[in-house]
């Protein structure tokens, strides 16, 4: 095994993007890639983490930079600044995230016909989003994402769609998954909803530490929806 890593700098409507592809260089097969959209802070070490962890296991992830010149945010207020932009223009988001799976399906060492997304909390939305858009993908999973749907024509939903979900989130009600549920059944997608008991928002993140704030880690649901995720994307 040899986990290489090297940044795939591209650009959309005036930002240069600082995307991270991780691979096994060892697998000589074309890999099943999975794209890594980041929570409101930017692409940071929680999703540079699980890219390491989907290369180990032979996947190439490529990890977006939604926010240009790899920024990050330093506190709630910063990371609301950086997200709300694209909150603001779901068309500027729809068309960020097509501009990185564009950028990927040019990669070396991927299979074009096996390209997947994931994403957390603004990121969980961002790869909805990119579903939501009609494109071609093998598989869509949000961990604990933003739900809320945009204001664009509907289109038909061709990823396989998987949504995880903690029952106590404080910024996602479960009026908003319900809501969701209909929209993909809808939009004739193949999709799971996997709910948490007694869990909140950023379940996945093992810095999230703020009750108050509605962001607790819980290494149970961690656990479990990681696992999901890998029985997911196997199909």
């Amino acid at each position: 095994m040899a986990i290489r890593s090297e940044s795939i700098i591209h650009h959309h409507d005036g930002a240069e993007l600082h995307g991270l592809l991780v691979w096994d260089d060892a697998q000589r097969d074309p890999h099943h890639t999975v794209m890594i959209a980041h929570a409101w802070a930017g692409r940071g070490e929680n999703e540079v983490r699980r890219a390491h962890q989907l290369a180990r296991l032979g996947f190439a992830a490529f990890a977006i930079d939604l926010y240009g010149d790899g920024k990050c945010g330093g506190s709630k207020e910063e990371n609301a600044a950086l997200m709300q932009p694209f909150l603001d223009d779901r068309h500027l988001l729809k068309s960020r995230m097509q501009n990185a799976l564009s950028t990927v399906r040019q990669l070396e060492h991927i299979d074009v016909r096996h390209i997947s997304a994931i994403g957390y909390c603004f990121g969980g939305l961002c790869v909805l989003d990119l579903a939501r858009s009609g494109e071609s993908l093998e598989a869509v999973v949000s961990f604990h994402g933003l739900l809320t749907p945009p204001d664009i024509p509907a289109v038909p939903i061709r990823a396989r769609v998987l949504v995880m979900h903690g029952a106590d989130d404080p910024m996602v009600p479960m009026s908003d998954l319900v809501a969701l549920q209909d929209e993909l059944t809808a939009a004739g997608a193949d999709w799971q909803a996997h709910i948490y008991g007694n869990t909140m928002h950023a379940f996945t993140n093992p810095a999230a530490n703020d009750p108050g704030f509605g962001t607790v880690y819980n290494e149970k649901a961690d656990l479990h929806s990681w696992a999901s995720l890998l029985e997911f994307l196997e199909g």
